[in-house]
């Protein structure tokens, strides 16, 4: 008992602080031989460290936290919020995998993750709809990828596609210019943002931990796992999940050196349709895309959370998380240009990407090209709507890395690529990476 400021054994502070001492070497040996959650120097340790809190991050770690075994897991997220960048900027479709190519990463698990992603949404009440799409060819030479992309989705195991003449597409979008098309009913429109806000309450629910507005600075091997390095603490874990997006290049060469992917941030802008021309879309019409290019062009999207969107575009971002024309840094603009994939990605499409930024500045050019889907779109019949930022990976030899990508070394795991269809596959994605997690963690 303390009285008078003063404790009954009279003991001097330098007495206490020497005691002090000999609790904290105390507690460090403790610490050897506790079980697999601990205390060290202040760190907990956990089984599982997952670096960013998107769709996918977020899907990885509500797998973990729902193995059998349940494994301590940690998600940080250097914003305020979950799915602030890719995830909560995308059109919010659920892909049907049909573009991909039969084998794939992205085939296979856009495909089972289509599966689990509208049972979850049925399970936990997520509003969603599958009300199909339309993918058009408005000329002769679009018709052979036409078909191709119809072979693909059968390849997959899609059902039910439907071949669509000239006049037969006006019975699904009474206002779409074409001479062919494709119906396909699996797709559908989500709000990605609730459902990665539904992932994060119910990895919080199951016990694992998500901490927001922590940065993560360095990444280094210790004696007890890999101690990760925040603007506010550190912290250690057993294995170490990167699924930082926009920055996942950069994360993964703080566990590996042998990461030789860049990631080049292209924007995509977006028009809305005034509100009284919203008519002019009952739901989803795509063009065929450019087989060589890992984009589907401009297209129309009723968005589930009210309206529709007209886009995107595709334009190299002047930083990783430019979502405006003006967001310029200049050394990451500086890391991309010098990137020799980059650099051969630019030589092959240059006039691609002229188009494009052409499109970015002007809307006349912008409207131009949705006119061949809906002839009846005027400028006037569009506002300025929002802008997203796709991670894409550009490997050193040149190509735009078209499939996920997913590196792994000892107690590391680095997912390096993972753009659309990644909303969609999240919950595949997350089981896939669960998995290798969990193999080596056993």
């Amino acid at each position: 008992m303390v009285k008078h400021g003063k404790s009954n054994s009279g003991k001097t502070k330098k007495t206490r602080m020497r005691n002090t001492k000999t609790k904290t070497d105390f507690m460090k040996l403790l610490s050897k031989f506790a079980s697999k959650t601990f205390q060290t120097k202040g760190y907990v340790k956990y089984d599982c460290i997952i670096v960013g809190g998107g769709i996918v991050g977020l899907a990885t770690a509500l797998e973990l936290s729902s193995a059998p075994h349940h494994k301590k897991v940690l998600v940080i997220e250097k914003e305020n919020e979950v799915a602030k960048h890719q995830t909560g900027n995308n059109s919010g479709v659920i892909h049907s995998g049909i573009y991909y190519k039969p084998g794939s990463l992205k085939a296979h698990n856009c495909i089972d993750g289509y599966k689990r992603l509208v049972d979850f949404c049925r399970t936990y009440e997520v509003p969603f709809e599958l009300c199909g799409k339309i993918i058009v060819a408005t000329e002769e030479k679009e018709l052979q990828a036409l078909q191709n992309i119809a072979d693909r989705g059968v390849a997959n195991g899609l059902g039910g596609l439907k071949h669509l003449r000239k006049e037969e597409l006006k019975e699904y979008e009474p206002h779409v210019a074409g001479i062919a098309g494709i119906f396909v009913p699996q797709t559908g429109i989500v709000d990605y943002k609730v459902v990665a806000e539904k992932y994060a309450f119910l990895i919080q629910d199951q016990g694992s931990i998500l901490q927001l507005s922590e940065k993560v600075m360095d990444i280094k091997k210790g004696t007890n796992g890999y101690e990760v390095i925040t603007n506010k603490q550190t912290h250690v874990g057993e294995l170490v999940i990167n699924c930082a997006g926009l920055y996942s290049d950069k994360v993964a060469k703080l566990t590996s050196d042998d990461v030789d992917v860049k990631i080049i941030p292209f924007r995509g802008e977006y028009y809305k349709l005034k509100k009284e021309k919203e008519y002019l879309v009952k739901n989803l019409i795509y063009p065929v895309p450019d087989p060589n290019f890992p984009f589907l062009g401009v297209h129309f999207t009723r968005m589930k959370k009210g309206g529709v969107e007209a886009g995107p575009n595709a334009v190299l971002a002047f930083r990783r998380e430019g979502y405006k024309k003006t967001d310029i840094h200049v050394g990451e603009l500086a890391e991309s240009l010098a990137w020799p994939g980059f650099q051969k990605v630019m030589g092959k499409y240059w006039r691609t990407g002229l188009s494009e930024m052409y499109r970015s500045f002007s809307k006349t050019a912008f409207t131009k090209a949705l006119q061949k889907l809906i002839p009846e779109i005027q400028e006037e019949d569009l506002v300025e709507g929002g802008a997203g930022v796709r991670a894409q990976a550009c490997d050193r030899t040149g190509g735009l890395v078209d499939d996920f990508l997913i590196l792994e070394k000892e107690k590391a795991i680095n997912v390096c690529n993972a753009p659309s269809p990644a909303a969609t596959s999240s919950l595949s994605i997350g089981h896939t990476v669960a998995h290798k997690a969990l193999q080596q963690l056993s």
